[in-house]
């Protein structure tokens, strides 16, 4: 079955891990010792990454029965949130009959490692990433296997049982518990079942994933741990792959403010120089690109959703300096929200 059905909520958390990639654009630092700013949203790291392993690039999270005080909210309805309407797809309808599990409904927590391979794809080619998902709710394991073997097939992993399905991407999975599943999707997915587990914790990133762990969404980035291919869209500009090599790591915090969501990301560089270039790029942006959205035959370019909300964003987005690290600060409201139409 497509990602879109299964894997809708997970998509939700990589559009996120990809704002923080792209946030890495904006990032200006100084001073000479390499001292943090203040947590985002300091906290203790959910017992679910213990079944993550610590070598992923890319650590996400999102407490999703938190959040669905969203859930009829434009903000909710942007995060896969809303509740299936009449005008839900027919595919989607069909996988909840058949499984007994709605996202919306049954998905408690969800904490994802991702193998991004390149900086600019879109959502809609996500799934030919390596992701590995652990998912808390409340699951039809007699219901969901049986689906999963219409296609695919069991295989024996010493006591426990794993699935594998096929498709565009292929996904393997195994239930932990009656409500804690394993979810891998890309490329030999059955191999990224084996490499979590309660010894393969998340303690090299430990100290990162503190200083956000007490939002509702976060995500940790170690660029050291990016594959070469993930810089491939610079290959014809060496400044800018430059510049996007010198951030060395990336925490992004996300928590519900009424009907809002407060965002920070965090950006550590590797020296003064390249963060001189950035806050150039970065000054450059907010005052050429603000202007260049009140142009009529920009805005056309783009649909009405794609100019409000950049122009919400170039207005109420900050940046801090501390240090070589760089704070940016932004709220994505409603007001940013519009429909997939094309821009007047």
């Amino acid at each position: 079955m497509p990602l879109a059905s299964k894997t809708r909520a997970l998509v939700a958390v990589a559009v996120l891990l990809c704002l923080a990639a792209i946030a890495a654009a904006w990032y200006v630092h100084g001073g000479k010792q390499p001292i943090a700013p203040a947590p985002a949203h300091p906290g203790t790291p959910p017992s679910i990454f213990s079944e993550l392993p610590a070598t992923a690039p890319v650590i996400g999270y999102a407490d999703v029965s938190n959040l669905r005080t969203l859930q009829n909210t434009p903000l909710g309805s942007v995060l896969g949130l809303a509740a299936p309407g009449p005008q839900e797809d027919r595919e989607y309808r069909d996988f909840v009959r058949d499984t007994g599990f709605d996202y919306t409904r049954d998905l408690d927590k969800v904490a994802v490692a991702f193998w991004p391979s390149n900086l600019m794809q879109s959502a809609a080619g996500i799934g030919q990433n390596r992701v590995l998902a652990v998912a808390d709710g409340r699951f039809d394991e007699k219901k969901i296997q049986a689906y999963a073997l219409r296609t695919g097939k069991s295989l024996k992993d010493g006591s426990q049982t794993l699935y594998d399905v096929p498709g565009n991407p292929p996904v393997a999975f195994e239930f932990l518990s009656s409500t804690r599943i394993l979810i891998a999707s890309g490329q030999d997915p059955v191999s990224l079942l084996t490499i979590g587990g309660p010894t393969s914790n998340a303690a090299a990133m430990q100290g990162r994933i503190n200083r956000v762990a007490g939002a509702q969404i976060f995500a940790v980035a170690r660029t050291a741990n990016l594959p070469k291919s993930f810089y491939s869209n610079f290959r014809n500009s060496p400044q800018l792959e430059q510049l996007a090599r010198s951030v060395q790591e990336i925490t992004m915090a996300a928590q519900p403010d009424g009907q809002n969501i407060h965002t920070v990301v965090d950006a550590q560089c590797d020296s003064i120089k390249n963060a001189i270039y950035i806050s150039t790029l970065a000054d450059t942006f907010r005052i050429f690109g603000r202007a260049e959205l009140a142009d009529p035959s920009i805005r056309r370019q783009m649909t009405k959703q794609q100019a409000l909300f950049l122009t919400g964003l170039l207005s109420n987005a900050s940046v801090n300096r501390d240090s070589n690290w760089v704070r940016l600060t932004f709220n994505v409201t409603p007001a940013m929200l519009g429909t997939s139409q094309p821009a007047d």
